[in-house]
């Protein structure tokens, strides 16, 4: 609704200060033009907004002016009430000091909307971790977190193959994925991310860096998970399913069960894998659910392997 929308533009301002038409549209999910025309509605109803031409303009609020206009309605309590603490933010040692914080936020609601608390954390739950994610030590991130929150240049060390490489590096931020934790951090310049657990030692140093006024973490994590994904190769499989194992194809291989039938109700598709090595490990679970056409390579490979399982226990 247009009321909401307007209520969280005056907050966005007043917790966060200028900002440009372009930066309000995306928060809020509109277009610009449309930011535009609440600004001028803003205004006619008396809050005192005020733009600034330029590339540091943007609009902002009077200094000094504050609203109340912080109350939760019946929608937001019930979907803050569905968030948890992520497993990440328990390793980052910071758990404690959020689930404080939890507490605090949610005495302050009403009495009516406390009681929906219990109600809503039984009926959904956010597991934030990946399948065997979060499994690996990390003896170094708190480390990290403490030089990325002072702006301290951090000594790290790592294995490329067979060789230890040590750098000192600026770090910028941390980012968790799927459950893993990832350094951002520029070496002479250039910026780059890896991963937390793949570091054999990390220490912060005493000397400090400047980070860029224009560095923005979310265009860059965007920016480079595009790339490591145009990286990957992709290895195509055209493969034969068995009418039975249709329905287990999302789970089994990832893909929406969608291709040709033939007359005997078998489909034939084609999915992507990263490797030869990859697929094979992948369709031999499968069993006799599915039968690789092409590549000749892997189904040859994959005829080797199921005779040597058949050899152990063919008997």
């Amino acid at each position: 609704m247009r009321a909401d929308r307007l209520i969280a533009m005056i907050i966005l301002l007043q917790t966060r200060g200028r900002m440009s038409a372009r930066r309000l549209a995306d928060e809020l999910e509109v277009s610009e033009r449309t930011i535009y025309r609440d600004i001028v509605a803003l205004s006619a109803a008396g809050i005192p907004v005020y733009g600034e031409a330029g590339p540091q303009g943007g609009y902002a609020l009077v200094d000094g002016y504050s609203t109340s206009l912080t109350g939760l309605s019946e929608g937001e309590a019930q979907a803050l009430f569905m968030l948890s603490i992520p497993e990440p933010l328990q390793a980052l040692g910071v758990g404690q000091e959020l689930k404080a914080a939890w507490l605090k936020l949610a005495a302050s609601l009403p009495a009516s909307r406390q009681a929906e608390q219990e109600r809503v954390r039984q009926r959904f739950y956010l597991d934030h971790v990946w399948w065997q994610s979060g499994q690996e030590a990390l003896p170094h991130l708190q480390t990290i977190h403490q030089a990325v929150w002072g702006d301290r240049c951090l000594r790290i060390r790592y294995k490329m193959f067979t060789t230890e490489i040590e750098h000192v590096v600026e770090p910028y931020a941390l980012v968790v994925k799927a459950g893993e934790w990832y350094l951002v951090s520029a070496l002479q310049g250039r910026l780059s991310a890896q991963r937390v657990a793949a570091l054999l030692e990390a220490q912060a140093l005493d000397e400090r860096f400047e980070r860029p006024a224009d560095f923005d973490l979310q265009a860059f994590w965007k920016g480079w998970c595009a790339e490591q994904a145009g990286r990957q190769v992709v290895y195509p499989v055209r493969l034969r399913v068995a009418p039975h194992f249709t329905p287990a194809l999302s789970w089994a291989l990832g893909v929406s069960p969608a291709g040709i039938l033939d007359e005997d109700g078998w489909m034939t598709l084609t999915v992507a894998f990263e490797s030869l090595e990859v697929a094979r490990g992948k369709i031999l679970g499968c069993g006799g659910g599915v039968e690789v056409l092409e590549p000749y390579a892997l189904r040859r490979s994959i005829q080797d392997y199921a005779q040597q399982v058949m050899g152990v226990y063919g008997g």
